[in-house]
């Protein structure tokens, strides 16, 4: 059985802002870690939930899986698809979205963006110390879905 704890908002902000400066981060040293593969991170996100979902997706399901705007999402994919990334096929679902297939070069780009980032945490494991991953992947679920649920004041003022 969980307890519900009150937090103060001042320590969800300092969560928050850590989080803003990781995703910056990460970003950043995810366009270093792929650009031998001739993408950067935005495309990698595209390209790696096609990837990890195993079967074509159109590009509202790329843009759920990754967390990004569907607007974000398609942008990436035109471009991507222009430079023999993926191919579009007919979606006998959906006849307004289509959905994106990787191609044989999506493919060996994905195979090498996996190896690449296997031995990115794996050197990430070897520097971090011990720490609860278990715990820190709940807390940051748990905020996920608290955020998804819950609807930012508009308009207010103070």
């Amino acid at each position: 059985m969980s307890t519900k704890q009150n937090h103060r908002p001042q320590d969800i902000t300092e969560l928050m802002l850590l989080i803003f400066r990781l995703n910056g981060t990460l970003l950043e040293r995810g366009d270093q870690l792929v650009a031998h593969l001739g993408i950067n991170s935005a495309r990698w996100q595209v390209l790696g939930a096609v990837g990890l979902a195993g079967a074509p997706q159109t590009a509202p399901q790329i843009a759920a899986r990754m967390g990004i705007s569907r607007q974000g999402a398609q942008k990436q994919l035109h471009k991507l698809v222009e430079e023999g990334y993926f191919e579009v096929q007919a979606n006998p679902q959906h006849a307004r979205s289509p959905l994106y297939r990787l191609s044989a070069l999506g493919e060996r780009t994905v195979a090498g963006t996996q190896h690449s980032q296997t031995q990115w945490t794996e050197q990430l494991a070897r520097q971090l110390p011990d720490a609860d991953f278990a715990a820190a992947c709940h807390t940051l679920r748990q905020l996920l879905s608290t955020l998804d649920t819950l609807s930012p004041p508009i308009g207010e003022e103070p």
